[in-house]
């Protein structure tokens, strides 16, 4: 029996002074104007960390190394379609963050955590409210 592939996500926590970069996504028929994290999709042949390195290579033009990355968690979501996402935090970069995608993204911002803007991707948000981790939630199954 074959199993379709599940569309896999890797979203990325930048940190400085405890303030975490957002995205605004824009252009991309998907979450178009709300608030996010930067990142993307993992690609045949990546590991989490591959695909977080070379996320933030292409939207933010900064290098940052996956070996140094620390996995937060996973979000496992019906949306669309049944979704996993995994959530990994980077405390140490090359390069200045800047929009590198301008056809996908409008908007950077350094947001608190405790101070979250009001358009903002749904999952994301609960992921982000929901700490230090490890942690796995389950989003928009019925039980």
């Amino acid at each position: 029996m074959l199993h379709p592939g599940i569309p896999t996500g890797v979203h990325v926590l930048l940190w400085r002074e405890g303030r975490v970069l957002l995205m605004r996504r824009a252009g991309t028929g998907f979450f178009d104007g709300l608030y996010s994290l930067p990142g993307g999709h993992l690609e045949e042949g990546e590991s989490i960390p591959m695909t977080a390195a070379r996320e933030m290579a292409e939207e933010l033009d900064i290098r940052l190394d996956p070996a140094a990355l620390r996995t937060l968690g996973v979000v496992h979501r019906r949306s669309d379609t049944n979704r996993i996402d995994f959530f990994v935090e980077a405390r140490a970069w090359t390069g200045e963050p800047r929009i590198a995608e301008p056809d996908k993204c409008d908007a950077l911002h350094w947001c608190a955590p405790e101070a979250l803007p009001e358009a903002m991707v749904p999952y994301v948000r609960t992921a982000l409210q929901a700490g230090a981790g490890p942690w796995v939630l389950e989003l928009g199954w019925e039980v």
